[in-house]
């Protein structure tokens, strides 16, 4: 009887009433939190990740990935123990940002081209925000200093391949992913291993098959699709966000955290930052740069929300790879090692790389 009482769904189900509830006491709150989530969507979100999710499904069509795959497989198979492959993911998952290397993963997972542990290995190191974001955003439009950018690229990429790094001890047991049968290794010269790369996005072209009109009319569409999925998460999170500070919740929450944070000796007036942080990772990097006190603080604290991702973010993944068996506790793990070690070297780099 006790199993029954505490099974997930029985409390997802309190959870979705007393969500509902909240929307019926607080109208127009939600309505008004509904609006700027819709322009967050349309005149950012939606701007910079769909000309990606196109171009990304162009690419695969056209057996780009499969270039990279065969071209990188000696390097990243010792280093992060995924097959090449992974090596395109991680350069276009930095290039874009969340939740593009999520994206990719799932359509390799799909294809068969990485198993369910090298897929979780990879969505855990390549799901970070894109340099645009944390340079033009953060740097100069929150802290109005492009001199903390340096710092905070190091702490953010540098710490996602830590996690990358660490990683690959996930399911070590798990068999990889075969190589090819004519996969070049690194004693071969550069010319015959280009020359095996070239040769493996040929025969990817040939086995899609698909005309280029088609491969772009199919390439909107989905990337259509994914962008609403996107944009439904950022209303959902938006408005939960505002009928719980309704509600009292989130002050509650921000006064734990503040508590915390005196006790830690650090600054209380950045607790509003994680709070935001912890939902959405715009309002959080937004808060951190407006809290004001120690700048050394502030970069921490934004290292911190940029890697976490904020639960929208973590939202959009969970929906992305739900379809591909690829597991949601590895990606969360990895989230909270990501961030950690993302404040930890912001402390560590401050003296070389922190404005001066």
């Amino acid at each position: 009887m006790l199993r029954r009482l505490i099974h997930p769904a029985l409390w997802s189900a309190m959870l979705a009433c007393s969500l509902t509830l909240l929307l019926a006491l607080y109208p127009e709150a939600a309505l008004s939190a509904s609006i700027r989530g819709i322009a967050i969507w349309w005149e950012v979100l939606f701007p910079s990740l769909f000309t990606f999710f196109v171009l990304s499904e162009i690419l695969l069509g056209f057996g780009v990935v499969h270039f990279f795959g065969t071209l990188l497989d000696p390097l990243m198979r010792p280093v992060f123990r995924i097959p090449g492959i992974g090596g395109f993911v991680m350069t276009m998952g930095f290039v874009a940002g969340y939740p593009v290397g999520a994206r990719l993963t799932s359509q390799l997972r799909e294809q068969g081209l990485v198993n369910r542990s090298e897929g979780e290995r990879l969505v855990a190191f390549t799901t970070s925000s894109d340099p645009i974001f944390l340079v033009g955003a953060v740097s100069v439009g929150f802290f109005h200093n492009v001199a903390v950018a340096p710092l905070l690229a190091a702490a953010h990429y540098g710490s996602a391949m830590l996690v990358g790094i660490l990683m690959r001890f996930h399911d070590r047991h798990v068999p990889a992913t075969p190589a090819p049968a004519d996969q070049p290794d690194l004693r071969q010269t550069e010319t015959r291993r280009l020359q095996a790369s070239l040769i493996a996005m040929h025969k990817a072209r040939l086995a899609d098959g698909r005309t280029f009109g088609t491969l772009l009319q199919d390439a909107i569409q989905s990337s259509l699709r994914l962008m609403f999925v996107v944009g439904g998460l950022v209303v959902f999170f938006s408005v939960m966000m505002e009928v719980l500070s309704q509600a009292g919740a989130i002050p509650r929450l921000a006064a734990s955290i503040e508590a915390l944070m005196q006790l830690c000796g650090l600054p209380s007036v950045l607790s509003g930052a994680i709070v935001s942080g912890l939902f959405e990772v715009t309002l959080g990097a937004r808060e951190a740069g407006m809290a004001g006190g120690a700048l050394l603080h502030q970069l921490a604290i934004a290292a911190w929300v940029l890697s976490w991702g904020g639960l929208s973010v973590h939202a959009q993944i969970a929906s992305l790879i739900s379809r591909t068996g690829m597991r949601y506790g590895p990606f969360l793990a990895a989230r909270l090692l990501h961030s950690i070690l993302a404040v930890l070297l912001v402390y560590v780099l401050w003296g070389w790389l922190g404005p001066v």
